[in-house]
Parts: structure tokens; C-alpha cells; sequence
């Protein structure tokens, strides 16, 4: 990541997220890429990926 302001980064939690402690993760769109973290860690690993990729990641999802 950039040294801009993490704090700043607008998380959406899925809409799948019940609270009761499923699998669930958090995206954002910043700095011209799409970060994706557990919703559960907030403060662990982050993926980043350009746009491109985050559609073919998605795209590849929905086909499993």
C-alpha cells in the first residue's frame, strides 16, 4: 500500500455477513486497486489487486 492515510479506506462487508461468525471479507477501492481483507482480522494480511484482476478473480468465483 501507498503511505496515504489507511484509516481513510472506505470497507464494505459483504452482503453475505450475518455477524454469527461465517467466512466473510471486507473490500475497498483505493489507489487505483481493490483491497480485500477478512472481516474478522481488520488489521491482517490485504490483498490488492488492480480492477482487471479483481473482476477475473470474481468472475472465476461465481463459476465454482
Amino acid at each position: 500500500m501507498t503511505s496515504a492515510n489507511p484509516e481513510r479506506v472506505r470497507w464494505r462487508k459483504s452482503s453475505h455477513s450475518n455477524g454469527l461468525g461465517g467466512e466473510c471479507v471486507e473490500v475497498a477501492a483505493a489507489w487505483g486497486q481493490i483491497l480485500i481483507r477478512d472481516s474478522k482480522d481488520p488489521n491482517g494480511v490485504r490483498l490488492s489487486l488492480t480492477p482487471m484482476a479483481a473482476r477475473d478473480l470474481m468472475s472465476r468465483l461465481r463459476d465454482e
